[in-house]
């Protein structure tokens, strides 16, 4: 099997040692990936460091149209693409294209921002000591960004990082997880057909225990991270004087009130709960439901949940398959055990196939128990009752996340009370917490991180005002 270089300043590179990338699935080798040294990787930064300045005086037109060809070379090659992120990660195909698909947007979305985000003007001769003066607004990127971005959306995760970055003129270095490299190292191909300066990106697949001396560089003063909150907490306790995003977990919250369409409830709650095994951090994890529709809307759930295809993620009809790895299936697997031990009853699932875990609900679940007030990366929900309104919007808030929630009602009146009292970044009304359109604005609060994504709001947190205030004018 051919080793894959990874891309230094733009130019495909080849280090000393090699990291092998396998499928979860059926344990077969997809790809190997050259590992850069510690030389290349500072000659990526020197390289990044050093274009910055080029890179922010970059004509729109040539951010923009870099951005639209990788969205149009991403679409030309969705199939491949998909197989490929199906292959290292264990997606079924179906989520697989639906990523790339969602790529190919996020970079068409980051080309229009690019020429939309511009400078404004404001007057200031609004008292008499500033007569004749106009303030003229720009916004500056900080300078290059180091990127490190999880395994459960290995392209598109990638692109909310990438694409941001580029629009505003910003280099970025990619430090993508070391089980899922191969979609970036794609990425980092396509991107290296623009006409992007040298220096502007590069994808450098080194281990973790490699990612501290990148994160300490003060020549990358932005970071940009998705991933654990052990994890991103510790990077922004590591580098306080640097500017760092954090998308961090969840233990994504979906309430079905009394007037909701139980059945559309149901479905929507049993695929988005498993979709991506789980692996997402707005996955469906605590249902909260009204007692008076509870047993009704538990019956459905659990044809909802016993009617979806588990298997092969290359069978098109798979809808649920493996999680990365066969550790993460056996740490699910123990917290789900612990959960029983302390009283929880399984009312569907509950067993492990090597690295697959079967959709699994709970009910009678302690409140301490990991699987309800941790985030459990995988396919597992806990079914807990709300007695009205209040308690299962409280119910929500009990929480140290704050993601996003899913509230299933009729009422808008009920939808604004959401709105105004759950304690998340994004409240969906009509469906569940996992629903994200990639040109909104993304995020949570509390322990779910700090900054948001989208491609605009992005754009604003890799960037920072100037103002130039001209004098003597005659407006």
């Amino acid at each position: 099997m051919d080793v894959l270089p990874f891309w230094l300043a733009g130019r495909p590179a080849t280090g000393d040692s090699e990291l092998t990338v396998t499928n979860s699935h059926d344990g077969r080798v997809v790809g190997v990936a050259s590992v850069p040294t510690e030389d290349q990787v500072e000659q990526a930064v020197a390289a990044a460091h050093a274009v910055r300045k080029q890179a922010a005086a970059l004509p729109v037109h040539v951010r923009a149209e870099a951005l639209a060809h990788v969205s149009r070379r991403l679409a030309e090659r969705s199939e491949e693409i998909a197989r490929l992120i199906t292959a290292e990660n264990g997606k079924p195909i179906f989520w697989a294209r639906g990523e790339v698909g969602r790529a190919v947007s996020t970079f068409r979305f980051a080309a229009e921002e690019a020429r939309r985000f511009s400078g404004g003007v404001q007057r200031l001769d609004t008292e008499p000591a500033a007569q004749g003066r106009l303030a003229y607004v720009t916004r500056v990127p900080y300078g290059p960004v180091l990127a490190i971005t999880p395994f459960n959306f290995p392209l598109n995760l990638v692109a909310h990082k990438v694409a941001p970055s580029i629009a505003v003129g910003a280099p970025i270095i990619v430090k993508p997880a070391p089980a899922t490299p191969l979609s970036s190292l794609l990425l980092g191909e396509i991107l290296a057909e623009t006409d992007l300066p040298e220096g502007m990106f590069s994808v450098l697949p080194v281990p973790n225990d490699r990612a501290g001396a990148l994160v300490e560089d003060p020549r990358l003063p932005v970071i940009s991270f998705t991933g654990s909150g052990p994890v991103g907490f510790a990077i922004a306790d590591r580098v306080p004087r640097k500017h760092v995003t954090l998308e961090l977990g969840g233990n994504a919250a979906a309430v079905v009130l009394a007037d909701a369409d139980l059945d559309w409830a149901a479905s929507r709650i049993a695929l988005f709960s498993n979709y991506q095994a789980g692996q997402s951090c707005i996955a469906v994890q605590r249902v909260i439901v009204e007692d008076a529709i509870a047993d009704a809307f538990t019956d459905k759930l659990l044809e909802a949940v016993g009617s979806l295809v588990t298997g092969d993620p290359d069978d098109d009809k798979t809808q649920v398959g493996p999680l990365v790895s066969e550790d993460a299936a056996i740490r699910v697997e123990s917290w789900v055990g612990e959960a029983v031990a302390a009283g929880a009853r399984i009312l569907a699932g509950g067993t492990r196939d090597g690295a697959t875990f079967a959709p699994t609900v709970l009910a009678g679940v302690p409140a301490d128990a990991k699987v309800v007030c941790e985030e459990v990366f995988g396919p597992v929900m806990v079914i807990q009752r709300a007695a009205s309104v209040d308690e299962a919007f409280a119910a929500v808030n009990d929480s140290k996340y704050g993601l996003q929630a899913g509230v299933f009602t009729r009422s808008l009146e009920a939808a604004f009370k959401a709105n105004r009292e759950l304690e998340v970044g994004g409240v969906i009304v009509g469906d569940v917490p996992s629903y994200r359109a990639d040109q909104m604005p993304y995020g949570g609060v509390k322990e779910s991180g700090v900054g948001r994504e989208g491609l605009h709001s992005a754009m604003e947190d890799l960037t920072y005002e100037k103002v130039m205030v001209l004098t003597g004018l005659s407006l």
